[in-house]
């Protein structure tokens, strides 16, 4: 269905850039009104979401009819006629397109697009990555590259926000908004007689909200999940660290009979999760609320739809505990909008010094290093929470993002279930109550019998198909959950040559599948190189297996043309991994050090050395 879809939006705009050009004494006949501007993201957390929502702010502040749109929801068609477009792109993975952009990507990428497509449309591309990652914001920059060579005109270089910046993304996002306006305006002034709304002019609400009498509505709220969404029944939740560990990491068996759901090696279940019942309840003290109180949404703006996810109507305990991030850490535009609100002098003063470009190191030391929730922020600004109207609750709090995990399970061996390896998320920092991964502390507190919403969504790893090509795996942690779910396909099928380099601290404490493992190895259908690296004076980890075993690896790789598979946490391990790879292709391989860096990029290029990793 994508496939088609895919080719006929390319026939579309096809046939409309031929009209196009057919029409060469009217051409601006199709052209969209001057003073309109998409904005277009491709987001997976949500961040690029609400810096291109930003931008939409700023833009109707400044008069401009405004769409704000996930790439895959545009009609591409529309592309060879819109005059001004922003692209905010998050690059996900080892250089991957955000899921909500993957068919605009793969459309794009087109080598059969003609070299004028674009000839009528000023763009402006910022990227959001982080620059742990290998590659960096990778798709801001090929998305710029490629609307040039369609004959897009850039209106200003490309921008890279890195999450790894001392000050966060903003430390670009803002300088680049304010250089895009300068540039917009000089090529689309506003009317005469126009003038800028201020900055701190409060636009109207995301949607109108209206309460419900109790005698309007008595059913009680039912969640309106996905279309492809189940509720699985957790069938085991079993820990398999050490109690005295200092991680719970938990194996997760989910029933997705009845689901429909198949799934292949790399493929990831998404999880919904719910805010605890004590943050809920703090929230519902801090504003004051009636948790029982119904309301309904309506639009307040056409381009801007209702939430699918919340039920109509719905409850305000509903929505806190299901669809509002209540504990995420907030951005600029929370205090932004609190400030308008605000009636207490000091209260508004601090407010609106964290919206300013010299507040932010102050608002990320107030926020982001301690990660200081919106719940405790609220709590904190006491005389300016009660004035806010709950209709701008949607536009203070985003809402909660579903988390992927990758599927430690092949359907050859239980078609009915699904296995996930989750760690639960939980550390200090200066403020007293412990940092708590939202899904991570949910899923590890479901009892047997609960449920979990989930469903299931490709990975990026492609595994050969080919039982006969060797597979060199390394995961440390619990980024072995993918390739458990590969090695149970290839053992179920009596297939062998798997290798996989696996880590942990102590082989006592959090060797997640030794016996499961070592059975298999006694059956000479999988090879096992651990690294611990507590249990020795000296810190040993996959890198080094891997460099001890440098022969076995060069043969696999140049003799058996093996693939060679990464995932973990992105920090510091998929780069020592590549280096000691480098080093192997030099060693043994008897290559320069630039050589062996080409080799190794040829693997990648051929799919034969992949990376899927996290921060």
């Amino acid at each position: 269905m994508v496939r088609k879809n895919l080719l006929r939006q390319t026939f579309n705009w096809m046939t409309v850039l031929l009209q196009n050009l057919q029409m060469s004494q009217s051409k601006f006949v199709m052209i969209e009104k001057e003073n309109q501007i998409c904005v277009l993201y491709g987001s997976q957390t949500g961040t690029a979401q609400e810096v291109a929502e930003r931008i939409g702010r700023d833009a109707k502040k400044r008069h401009f009819s405004t769409k704000v749109l996930p790439l895959d929801a545009y009609p591409l068609a529309n592309l060879i006629h819109q005059r001004l477009v922003v692209f905010v792109c998050a690059t996900t993975g080892n250089g991957d397109p955000p899921d909500n952009m993957k068919t605009f990507w793969k459309f794009i990428l087109k080598k059969s697009l003609p070299s004028n497509s674009l000839s009528l449309l000023n763009y402006a591309v910022l990227g959001l990555g982080d620059s742990s990652y290998q590659k960096y914001n990778v798709i801001g920059k090929k998305l710029f590259r490629r609307l040039e060579q369609l004959g897009g005109e850039p209106i200003q270089p490309v921008g890279l926000g890195d999450d790894q910046h001392e000050l966060g993304p903003d430390a670009v996002i803002d300088p680049w908004i304010q250089q895009l306006w300068q540039n917009v305006l000089s090529l689309f002034p506003m009317a005469p007689g126009q003038t800028q709304l201020p900055d701190d002019y409060r636009l109207p609400p995301k949607y109108e909200l209206k309460y419900l009498d109790p005698e309007e509505s008595s059913e009680s709220p039912v969640s309106i999940p996905e279309s492809n969404m189940h509720l699985g029944e957790v069938l085991v939740n079993q820990r398999v660290t050490a109690t005295n560990h200092f991680q719970d990491v938990r194996l997760v068996t989910v029933d997705i009979s009845n689901s429909g759901f198949s799934y292949s090696p790399g493929d990831v279940l998404m999880v919904q999760p719910e805010n605890c019942s004590e943050s809920v309840q703090e929230f519902i003290e801090c504003l004051q609320l009636d948790p029982n109180k119904l309301f309904i949404l309506k639009q307040n703006d056409p381009d801007v739809s209702l939430p699918a996810e919340l039920p109509q109507p719905c409850s305000i305990y509903h929505l806190l505990k299901t669809y509002l991030d209540i504990n995420a850490i907030p951005r600029r535009y929370f205090f932004e909008l609190m400030a308008t609100f605000s009636e207490d002098e000091l209260e508004k003063e601090k407010l609106q010094e964290f919206t300013t470009a010299e507040g932010q190191s102050d608002r990320y030391d107030y926020c982001n290093r301690v990660r200081r929730t919106t719940l405790e922020v609220l709590q904190d600004f006491k005389q300016t929470v009660p004035k806010i109207p709950f209709e701008y609750i949607f536009d203070l709090i985003s809402p909660l993002k579903p988390r992927a995990y990758s599927i430690a399970s092949s359907q050859k061996k239980s078609a009915m279930t699904v296995d996930i390896l989750v760690a639960a998320v939980k550390y200090r920092t200066k403020l007293q109550k412990p940092r708590l991964g939202i899904c991570s502390n949910w899923i590890t507190s479901r009892e047997p019998h609960s449920t979990l919403p989930v469903w299931i969504k490709p990975g990026s790893f492609i595994f050969p198909a080919n039982p006969d090509i060797p597979v060199i795996m390394v995961g440390p942690g619990t980024g072995c959950a993918p390739f458990r779910s590969f090695i149970q396909e290839r053992t179920s099928q009596n297939i062998g040559e798997s290798y996989i380099f696996f880590g942990c601290r102590n082989q006592k404490k959090d060797y997640f599948f030794q016996e499961e493992w070592e059975k298999l190895e006694q059956s000479n259908l999988l090879h096992v190189f651990p690294a611990f690296s507590r249990d020795q004076e000296d810190k040993v980890y996959v890198q080094h297996v891997l460099l001890k075993q440098k022969a076995l690896v060069w043969k696999l790789l140049d003799v058996e043309k093996a693939y060679f598979y990464i995932a973990g946490n992105a920090n510091q391990m998929p780069n020592n991994v590549q280096d000691a790879v480098v080093e192997i292709v030099e060693t043994e391989g008897g290559r320069s050090k630039n050589d062996a860096e080409e080799y190794v990029k040829y693997l990648e290029q051929t799919k034969r050395y992949q990376v899927e990793c996290w921060s």
